[in-house]
């Protein structure tokens, strides 16, 4: 894969803002990150997850309530 396609792909955020989205801690991203689940990239000092991978493999499945 070039540099261009992984450009086109990966959308990097913040570990706060992907727990947000999703409504999990930014610990549970950590420990996925830790546990191979998901990837964590260090941009410098900061460390960034591709919000499509972290949508994609930590769905969480909220029960509709009628």
């Amino acid at each position: 894969m070039s540099a261009t396609t992984l450009k086109n792909h990966i959308h990097l955020v913040s570990l706060s803002e992907a727990a947000d989205a999703l409504g999990i801690s930014v610990k549970t991203i950590r420990r996925r990150i830790a546990d191979g689940t998901i990837a964590g990239y260090r941009v410098g000092r900061l460390i960034r997850v591709d919000s499509h991978e972290v949508r994609d493999r930590l769905a969480i499945r909220i029960p509709t309530i009628r």
